[in-house]
């Protein structure tokens, strides 16, 4: 491809891989864009959709022109597979906290999880974690949290399309999620936990859909500038 491909607009199928925040897939595929095809340093690029660090898989990068349809990607539904660890919780939701407290799971059965599967399908009210990059008087709740200050957070509409489970082995529980825009599988994965009466923190987590994209189509973000 041209430069004048990158301006006049192009949608990129990115695999990020783990730790890497989305800034910074976006700004390495900045940054060969301009030192390799020559762009300009002011030329549009930008994500349709954040990934968190500890997540894998598929970021939709929009360059040129195309960035005026971030929003409308945004906006569509996305598929998300991964691992729940029943038994214990993080302030996080996730493996970026320590666990900080653990629940007994005998009372859990293959035919408990699948039954509880059916409570989270369609429209559901989700608490964002505390640490998310949501803003709250101003200040990004993670910042909030990591300061130590409680926080009353809202909780809001989503939608779960498709909740299925794809392994038990205790205390594991492997998953593919399809879902609405603004849903955090870290919520899910605590929410889970305490419908089964136990806890639950997510510790596996990729993104393998948004809408029609695919993650099959993506390219590691380390071997973008030879795929150039």
């Amino acid at each position: 491809m041209t430069p004048e491909d990158y301006l006049n607009g192009q949608v990129l199928l990115i695999d990020k891989p783990l730790k890497w925040s989305s800034f910074q897939a976006v700004n390495k595929l900045k940054y060969t864009l301009i030192n390799k095809l020559g762009l300009p340093k002011k030329f549009k690029i930008g994500h349709a959709g954040t990934l968190d660090p500890l997540a894998t898989g598929l970021l939709i990068v929009c360059t040129g022109k195309f960035t005026k349809n971030i929003s409308e990607i945004q906006g569509q539904a996305k598929e998300y597979t991964g691992t729940f660890c029943i038994g214990a919780t993080t302030p996080s939701y996730d493996l970026e906290t320590e666990i900080n407290a653990t629940f007994p799971t005998e009372q859990i059965s293959d035919t408990l999880i699948q039954e509880t599967v059916k409570q989270f399908l369609g429209e559901i009210d989700q608490k964002p974690p505390v640490f998310s990059a949501i803003k709250k008087d101003g200040v990004r709740l993670y910042e909030h949290a990591r300061a130590g200050v409680a926080v009353e957070i809202a909780s809001r509409k989503t939608v779960i399309h498709e909740f299925e489970i794809t392994r038990i082995a205790m205390p594991e529980i492997d998953f593919r999620v399809v879902c609405s825009k603004g849903t955090y599988i870290r919520s899910l994965a605590y929410d889970f936990g305490l419908a089964l009466q136990s806890g639950a923190h997510l510790t596996v987590l990729r993104r393998t859909k948004i809408g029609d994209y695919d993650v099959k189509n993506a390219v590691d973000v380390t071997l973008f500038e030879d795929s150039l």
